[in-house]
């Protein structure tokens, strides 16, 4: 598959992930962000690994719980703590920020060079996204700060790490996806239920919404999000990231009647030609510095199960 259209397919995950916020809104209970987190992850991860019909074995099930927490069982409670402790266009920024940590972990773990030009598309893309979302009366907790820092380390960590590891041979990225989402969903539920306590009764628009969540966007997202961590360099999937917040502005635009003012047209911008521009650089870097051993456990991009050739 020619890497254009690799990055195209890519992009659609964190396009979906920016319709998160109006179907949490709009359809599914308020207050149960944990709750939330696990019906995202664990009927998807599930599912995938039935459609899969692939376990993991060996020293696998170890590394699928690591790469399950980075990207998910710790990644999601901290956004939603970073959401509820700040105003949304800060917990935002906090997570556009994500590349710089793919950028210096990249250069550390896999080698990846960090050249000038991706560290400027990333942090022109996090700019960007702030003239979108960041408000006059934005203020700063600490404890959001952190959790939404902690977040984005963990997002990166585990994008970094699915890259290094790439997935064992004859498994592919459909039940490597699986596998994550599983062992992500089964490591929030003690959160949920310490935290939130028993699930809440759910109503026909809760299912709508908990649905979507489940097949499109989780398992679909994150299906496509894996698959492009194998094939494409790790700076140039997360320089994808401000897809996210960008989409959720213009659902809130079209759906929710959400005004968009002339500076946030112009951060949009701004942040869809960072990520644009990033791709070709990130594409030099990963050709450049990464191994012939990794470039062939990563190389394997079929849309069905197929094995990995090394």
């Amino acid at each position: 598959m020619k890497r254009p259209v690799t990055v195209a397919l890519t992009a659609l995950a964190p396009i979906s992930w920016g319709s998160t916020y109006a179907v949490a809104t709009e359809l599914l209970p308020p207050d149960r962000p944990l709750f939330t987190g696990v019906m995202r992850a664990l009927p998807a991860g599930l599912l995938l690994t039935a459609l899969a019909r692939t376990l993991p074995k060996g020293r696998w099930w170890w590394k699928s719980a690591v790469l399950g927490i980075l990207n998910i069982s710790a990644f999601f409670p901290l956004l939603f703590l970073s959401a509820y402790r700040l105003p949304g266009g800060v917990a935002a920024v906090l997570g556009a920020a994500g590349p710089l940590f793919v950028v210096g972990l990249a250069a550390l773990v896999l080698g990846e060079r960090a050249s000038l030009r991706t560290v400027l598309a990333a942090v022109v893309g996090a700019f960007g996204v702030s003239m979108v979302v960041l408000t006059a009366e934005a203020r700063l907790d600490a404890v959001g700060v952190i959790a939404g820092v902690i977040s984005s380390a963990s997002m990166g960590a585990g994008t970094v790490m699915t890259k290094r590891w790439g997935r064992p041979e004859g498994v592919g990225p459909l039940a490597m996806t699986g596998w994550q989402l599983t062992a992500g969903g089964l490591f929030i539920i003690p959160v949920a239920a310490l935290v939130e306590g028993a699930p809440p009764a759910l109503d026909g628009k809760a299912f709508l919404g908990y649905g979507y969540m489940i097949l499109i966007n989780t398992g679909i997202a994150y299906w496509l999000w894996f698959r492009g961590i194998g094939a494409l360099s790790a700076t140039s999937v997360t320089l994808l990231g401000p897809l996210s917040p960008l989409t959720a502005a213009v659902i809130g635009w079209a759906a929710l009647g959400q005004a968009l003012s002339p500076v946030q047209l112009v951060g949009m911008t701004i942040a869809f030609a960072a990520t644009v521009a990033g791709q070709p650089a990130a594409a030099r870097s990963a050709k450049s510095f990464s191994s012939p051993e990794k470039s062939d456990q990563n190389i394997s991009m079929d849309l069905t199960d197929g094995g990995v050739r090394r």
